[in-house]
């Protein structure tokens, strides 16, 4: 039960992080008149009173703006961001980001932008800055790497224990030891003196393995994506090969760096070397994901779906067991209502399609539909997805799988629990799902 939780929160991080993206990408593009436009970043254990002080003092000097059109638009936005800070008693343990401000849209209007984030990882920065744009610059670190790493740094003075995650890096834990070191004294006892030094390196080899399980393994699973050994010394590579390391965690050993130092330097010393290690493990995840499912293709094995179409059916009957969609995807779900007969329908039409009325109009009567609701199909697959019993995984266009999955199979497909045949199964005339209210089943 533990471990489908865990599951479940991985798959929750996975959509968190999409929204932030899309988040970013919408306010990146915002631009307003003047500097009324607030970021706001807070870390992980400020005091809100204080945020809220530093906030007056900053009215108080923003009462001085010469531009009176300015002077009130910044005023507006330092008492929005006060009012968003109220429904905090305290910054959580990631921190808050706060943007607030007067935009200026596309058609020439104004409009007021109030939004607070409570990022999904922690965030090592503060910020306070008043612009024409929103500064989502740390918001886009959190991105770079999304996954947690492991890392073991063993030498002969002892060892430590440390994950990192993007740029945040937090130490577990650090032991010491004392070894005995080679030498050429002890005469009949020579033979004796080198059993235990053996004997206590085994020992320490033992010790840090049983360590690794505890600080690497939850709920039977590695809650890491990848384990770097590293050291100065030969220990890293005993305990890569004892028998006493977990298999489990002997599989997602990324890579072994010799480094010069131990503790806390060695440490960084050993995240430095093995960032290109690092870097591609979402590339290579993605391309491993997408080759099974073209694997799945290839053999005809029936248990695999693709385009709108049959992805939204699959979907509805439950089979989808991953549910692959390209972060790009451009396509809209749109929710039309026939008044004439109050039933309506949904369709998924691309931009291209969307300009073609004639998909908002009725066949039968004829009547002009009313769009009720309209939504980018990929927000509504993400916060949908868990009623279909699937698992959603975004992937890009930067491999080549993942260009020939965007470019060839539209973006969207997903693996499935058992064999279907869409060619037996009655679609609309259209070639786009649709369904009315009473059997709309969410979608």
């Amino acid at each position: 039960m533990a471990a489908v939780e865990d599951m479940m929160s991985e798959e929750d991080a996975t959509v968190r992080q999409f929204r932030i993206k899309r988040l970013i990408e919408s306010l990146e593009s915002a631009r307003g008149s003047g500097t009324s436009m607030i970021s706001l970043i807070i870390r992980p254990g400020d005091q809100i009173a204080k945020i809220n002080s530093m906030l007056t003092e900053e009215a108080g000097t923003a009462s001085n703006i010469k531009s009176r059109v300015n002077r009130l638009s910044v005023l507006s936005a330092i008492t929005s961001c006060q009012s968003k800070l109220k429904l905090y008693t305290k910054v959580g343990p990631n921190g808050l980001v706060i943007f607030c401000g007067t935009v200026v849209a596309e058609d020439g209007k104004e409009k007021k932008v109030s939004i607070d984030v409570e990022p999904f990882r922690p965030i090592n920065t503060s910020l306070y800055m008043c612009d024409s744009r929103f500064h989502v610059e740390a918001l886009r670190e959190l991105l770079q790497d999304e996954h947690k790493f492991g890392f073991v740094v063993m030498d002969g003075n002892g060892s430590l224990f440390g994950v990192l995650s993007g740029n945040h890096r937090e130490v577990l834990q650090k032991i010491t030891v004392d070894l005995p070191k080679k030498h050429g004294r002890g005469g009949q006892s020579a033979v004796r003196f080198a059993r235990l030094r053996v004997e206590k390196r085994h020992n320490y080899v033992r010790k840090v393995a049983e360590l690794t399980v505890q600080h690497f393994i939850v709920n039977d699973q590695p809650c890491v994506t990848g384990l770097i050994l590293a050291g100065s010394a030969d220990f890293k590579n005993d305990l890569a090969k004892s028998d006493l390391f977990d298999p489990r965690l002997a599989a997602i050993v990324l890579k072994r760096v010799d480094i010069s130092y131990g503790g806390e330097n060695g440490f960084n010393q050993a995240i430095e070397l093995s960032s290109d290690c690092l870097a591609n493990v979402k590339f290579t995840q993605e391309k491993k994901l997408i080759s099974e499912y073209f694997e799945q293709i290839s053999q005809e094995t029936g248990k695999f779906c693709y385009g709108v179409k049959d992805t939204m059916q699959a979907l509805e009957m439950g089979a989808v067991k991953t549910l692959i969609v390209w972060e790009e995807l451009s396509i809209t779900r749109y929710v039309l209502l026939n008044k004439t007969t109050n039933e309506s329908k949904v369709v998924m039409l691309n931009a291209e399609q969307a300009k073609d009325r004639s998909h908002f109009v009725d066949e039968a009567t004829s009547t002009d539909l009313e769009t009720t609701d309209s939504m980018p199909l990929i927000e509504w697959l993400a916060e949908n997805y868990k009623s279909f019993g699937t698992k959603l995984e975004f992937v890009t266009d930067r491999s080549q799988e993942g260009a020939q999955f965007c470019k060839g199979f539209g973006g969207i497909g997903g693996l499935l629990r058992y064999r279907v045949d869409f060619n037996v199964m009655e679609v609309d005339s259209d070639g786009w799902l649709s369904s009315s209210d009473s059997d709309e089943g969410g979608i």
